[in-house]
């Protein structure tokens, strides 16, 4: 289920660092108590801290939690992939001047691609190219 419903929307899907750490426990994992949250983060955090990124996310509208006993189990309701394209609009709008073109660009010469990652960008751009000649 996703809160996101069209284009605009998706800049409105705005994750803080902590927050981007905690929603991706929960894709991964499908959902979770705040120990069990806490127990997969790289970084060791309170118990405390992680409930209260988790209420923040709850209030943002971007998780719900059902009660499990004497634990809340939380599940997210945004898509991995809307925060994605959320995020990367506004780093594109903010950093690039809104050119995904500058983005790519900087993307493609850093040094770390292999030559397998290369050719499936290279793929994508094809297919890309493809579907608009159709």
């Amino acid at each position: 289920m996703s809160i996101v419903d069209s284009d605009s929307d998706m800049d409105r899907v705005v994750l803080t660092s902590r927050e981007m750490d905690v929603m991706d426990v929960l894709w991964s994992r499908g959902s979770g108590t705040v120990s069990e949250v806490q127990d997969s983060l790289e970084d060791k955090l309170a118990y405390t801290t992680v409930l209260t990124v988790l209420r923040t996310l709850e209030q943002k509208g971007y998780v719900s939690h059902q009660a499990e006993g004497r634990a809340h189990r939380y599940h997210p309701l945004v898509d991995r992939e809307d925060a994605q394209d959320s995020a990367i609009r506004r780093m594109t709008r903010k950093l690039f001047s809104g050119s995904p073109e500058l983005l790519m660009t900087q993307l493609l010469s850093q040094r770390g691609l292999s030559d397998a990652e290369l050719r499936r960008l290279r793929k994508l751009v094809d297919e890309r190219l493809g579907e608009e000649e159709s």
